[in-house]
């Protein structure tokens, strides 16, 4: 497929990697300009762009930056993808060591439920609650008892099983979290954020979770 990718730090470079590995076509950009972006496109043959041209052309497109930088967004960032290309969010609010407070997000709102709302589309949250070495060095093949499970939430199945589809050829195994306001359950603060669990202690883990943050992530 084509992918965009806006967004190249730890996330967005090990997605880069993982997805050209795969055969992807991936076009990768960050805020400081495609020039910047040189020695990852030279090591993965992804092809480094500007941020307004991330997603031309992408049946994928993955935002991962951070949650305060989703409204510097240029305006039409998502207007070229291809028709009915589906959007990631990977990413996490953090009040206290970089994002400040942003209203919705403490007022009850969830944090992709926020970012969907600024992109004006629909998002399916995932890869948000995996460290990236772990995303780019820890796939294992279907079956094999020790994958690791990534919870995945949205309002529309098909986006849901694109990005399932993903998260399986990376080598992990993906699990339904419910629906785009029930991706409170994956947030920081949650008991399945930053575990390296399978499928059946995920789920449980995404069953116990409540809406409350934690101390830790709260501003």
């Amino acid at each position: 497929m084509k992918i965009g990718i806006i967004g190249a730090g730890n996330i967005g470079s090990a997605l880069t990697r993982g997805l050209r590995g795969l055969g992807h076509e991936v076009r990768v950009a960050n805020s400081r300009g495609p020039e910047t972006l040189a020695d990852l496109a030279a090591e993965t043959g992804a092809t480094a762009v500007a941020v307004g041209e991330a997603a031309e052309g992408a049946e994928v497109v993955v935002v991962t930056i951070p949650q305060k930088r989703v409204p510097d967004l240029p305006a039409g960032v998502l207007d070229a993808a291809a028709p009915g290309a589906v959007v990631v969010d990977t990413g996490n609010y953090y009040p206290k060591e970089r994002d400040g407070l942003i209203a919705e997000i403490e007022d009850g709102v969830t944090e992709s439920r926020w970012v969907s709302d600024h992109l004006g589309v629909p998002v399916v949250k995932a890869f948000n609650g995996i460290a990236a070495a772990h995303l780019q060095d820890k796939g294992l093949p279907a079956g094999n008892p020790d994958r690791i499970a990534l919870p995945i939430a949205g309002d529309d199945p098909s986006a849901k099983a694109v990005v399932s589809d993903l998260i399986d050829a990376l080598g992990f195994d993906p699990v339904d979290a419910g629906t785009l306001d029930e991706s409170w359950r994956q947030q920081p603060g949650s008991p399945s954020y930053g575990k390296d669990f399978p499928v059946d202690k995920l789920k449980a883990a995404l069953a116990e979770a409540t809406p409350e943050r934690t101390e830790q992530f709260k501003a």
